[in-house]
Order: structure tokens, then sequence, then C-alpha cells
């Protein structure tokens, strides 16, 4: 079976390590590597994204360069996952997204913006939009209920199936088995994985990021990140439920549960984002790809504008600047999730299906 360059490096790194198992207390990658003798494709594509990026390994590694075995795992691997990002993309037509992932992002950020703006001046006008609307139901006098709702959960639900879709060709492709997927204490194993992000703390003393010490500090501003995504969108969920259900309509008040849980979630990805981006100016660039720069950065900093313009709109929808804030919110909100699929977020989609995987052989292993 024809291989790619990056996955032929990552074999020949991985044969290294098999042979060494130096490492194999810093991550899940070398206890998975052991159950291997060689490495198809379909395996290297799961460890690839099974690896977290600590660069523990990196450091301790005697055979890095200038040694002439040149290995460098976490480069390797990270070359390798934006490969796979691209090769389990669907539509296979949009493979080309992750190339030009900035590019994508910008020119959606301008449709985005010129359609919302554009379709709520043409039927609003410009005195309903910069008005001061106050009270129950403020937001449907900018755009209607209809809208608000029914353009939203299409958007969802084609991203829910791209996504499952990219999941499952990553599950197949990497090996993956339906008894293997049904396995609910694999699945437990990998929430817990994630919940407690286990695999940022390297060895057990934190990630050598961005530098060869080792610190939590990019663990726990990951947890703002995770977390803060998750408040953000427990609220949301919960604000459907609050207006479909018990009726009530939005804006709700500040004291509200979902605008709790939004207010501090939005407060949590501010600095998670804002650090995560200061670190990226300090890392150490040996053991990192060039390659995936431009993706990670514009993530971030598309997470943090969807969170900044949310906390905005919180505390200016009482004023006539609610109209435009609420157009650059939904805005940054739809190019989020139309360009999840194709962009650094996949990692997360990927990495659990590697979690579930590898828990899954763990158990079998100990049988």
């Amino acid at each position: 079976m024809h291989m790619s360059a990056a996955s032929k490096e990552v074999q020949r790194v991985m044969t290294f390590c098999n042979a060494c198992r130096y490492c194999e207390g810093y991550c899940a990658v070398f206890p998975a590597m052991e159950l291997r003798r060689t490495f198809s494709s379909q395996d290297l594509s799961y460890l690839a994204n099974l690896c977290h990026n600590c660069r523990d390994c990196y450091y301790a590694c005697q055979y890095t360069p200038p040694h002439e075995f040149e290995l460098n795992i976490p480069k390797t691997m990270a070359e390798l996952r934006l490969e796979t990002y691209r090769e389990f993309c669907w539509p296979k037509g949009f493979r080309g997204l992750f190339k030009r992932n900035v590019l994508t992002l910008v020119l959606a950020i301008l449709v985005c913006f010129a359609v919302i703006f554009g379709t709520m001046l043409m039927f609003q006008g410009k005195e309903v939009v910069f008005s001061n609307h106050t009270g129950s139901a403020a937001f449907y006098k900018i755009i209607p209920y209809q809208v608000l709702v029914t353009v939203p959960v299409t958007i969802a639900l084609l991203v829910l199936l791209v996504v499952a879709k990219e999941f499952a060709t990553f599950w197949r492709r990497t090996g993956g088995s339906l008894p293997s997927f049904l396995n609910l204490r694999a699945h437990g194993i990998a929430v817990t994985d994630v919940l407690f992000l286990k695999y940022l703390e390297g060895g057990g003393q934190g990630c050598t990021y961005p530098d060869g010490q080792f610190s939590m500090v990019r663990r726990w501003l990951h947890h703002l990140v995770f977390y803060g995504f998750a408040l953000c969108f427990g609220a949301t969920v919960l604000a459907a439920f609050y207006e479909h259900f018990l009726h009530l309509t939005s804006p709700f008040p500040v004291f509200s549960l979902p605008v709790i849980l939004g207010t501090i979630g939005g407060i949590a990805i501010l600095p998670g984002t804002t650090g995560l981006l200061y670190l990226k100016t300090k890392l150490d660039r040996a053991p990192a790809t060039g390659k995936s720069t431009a993706m990670d950065i514009g993530f971030l900093i598309l997470l943090f504008m969807v969170s900044l313009t949310g906390l905005l709109l919180l505390i200016f929808r009482e004023t006539p600047a609610m109209g435009t804030l609420l157009a650059v919110h939904l805005g940054f909100v739809a190019v989020f999730f139309l360009t999840a699929p194709y962009g650094k977020f996949v990692h997360a989609i990927f990495r659990y299906a590697a979690l579930v995987k590898n828990a899954d052989e763990q158990i079998l292993s100990k049988l």
C-alpha cells in the first residue's frame, strides 16, 4: 500500500522508538506502539492523532538532531496529523480548505458579515437595526424569530453530519471495528481522558511547551478553552430549552442560568485563547511543524472573537449598538461552525476517536 512521505517518516521513527522504549511513560502513544511489531498506514494515522504534542519525548530522546538518527517525534506526528485531516475530509472536494485555512476563514467572515448585515438592512431597515431595543424578544426585533432559529439549526445539523462522516472515515481507515466502537468502557475511559486532559501532563510534570522546561501552563490554558466552550454550548442548549419548553423569551435576565453559564464560559475562553497564542510566540520551533501554524492561530483568534463579541453583546444589549453587535457575533459564530470540519477543530474529533481506540486496545491487551 502506498505511503506518503510523512507516513514513512513516522514509521521510521516508531521503529526506532519501539526498540528503545525509553519514553514509554510519557503518553498513550508509546504503550499503543508497543502493541505492534510493524506499522501499517492505518496504525500510523492512529498513533499520530493519539499524540497530544506534549513534546516531552523530544527533549528526553538521545537520538534527536544532530544525532544521525534524527528522530523528531512531535514534528513528524504533527505533519502526519495534518495529512490525516485532509485525507479524511468530507466531502473530498473540500480538502484544499486545510491548505488555505486562513484565506477560508477571512472569506467566510466577509461573506457571513455581508449576508447578515445586508439581510438585516434590506428587510428591517437601518432605523430598526440601529435603534435601541429592550425587554422581551428584543433580538427578534432585529432578526425575526423564524430566521434566528431556522438558520442556526440548519447549520448545526449540516456540521453534525459532516463531523459524523469524518469521524466514521477516521475510525474505519485506522482499523477501528464496530465492537470496539460499541465498547462503552472504552468510551468511558476516553471521556475521562478528555475531561482531565490527561495526556497534556506528559509524564506527570506537564508539557515541555513552549520550550524544554516542564510546565502545566498549556494544560491549564486548554482547560480554560475546553470548559469555557462547554459552558457556552451548555448555555445555548439551556436557552433553547427555556425558549421552547418554558416559553421564556430571550434576551434572558443577567442572572438567569443561561446568561451566567455563557458569561463564565466566555470569560474563560478569553485568557485561554490569549495564553495559547502567547505560548506560540515563545515556541521552540525545532520539534514543531510550520505547516499548521497559521491554521492553529486562525482557530484561536476566531474562538477569541466569538467569545469577545458575545460578551460585548451582553454588555451593550440595551443600547443602539445591540443590532450591530448581534450581527457581528452571529457572523463569527456562523463562521466558527461552518469551518469547524475543515480546520483545527477537527483535531478534537480525531483525537477522541484515537483515545477510544487506544482504550479498547489496552482493555483487550490485559485480558
